[in-house]
């Protein structure tokens, strides 16, 4: 899962590319310069702190249901919620991120979003990198 010089991680999921932000002004790199209007962009809810997660999807079709999940689970295992046993994750097109004027970094706004429910794992055969 390293990714050497990135500011965010990386893991491939049934051929989907999930990035994973590191950190407040990674997290605003990844949603607003690295993410396609057509990619699935996740974040633990309720305001907790946490990555910024987004699946590559240039297709722009439906993810699979398990892609959805293992990225919801990362989402809220790179977050303040991880030791929570089921986190809030939202999840939307990327397209329906925005930054509001001034805010700090990592601080974003959503809309049409939709929620899922997941306990905070990695999946199955990752391992953490540093």
């Amino acid at each position: 899962m390293a990714s050497k010089g990135r500011p965010y991680r990386t893991l491939v999921i049934q051929g989907y590319e999930i990035l994973v932000g590191r950190g407040s002004d990674e997290n605003d790199y990844l949603t607003f310069h690295v993410a396609e209007p057509s990619d699935i962009w996740l974040h633990v809810g309720g305001g907790t702190p946490g990555s910024h997660v987004v699946v590559k999807n240039p297709g722009g079709s439906e993810l699979p249901r398990e892609v959805l999940l293992a990225a919801a689970q990362l989402a809220a295992w790179y977050s303040k919620a991880r030791g929570a046993p089921k986190v809030d994750v939202s999840y939307c097109r990327a397209s329906n991120v925005s930054k509001p004027r001034g805010a700090p970094a990592g601080l974003v706004e959503i809309s049409k979003d939709k929620s899922i429910r997941v306990a905070p794992a990695l999946p199955e055969g990752v391992r953490e990198d540093a």
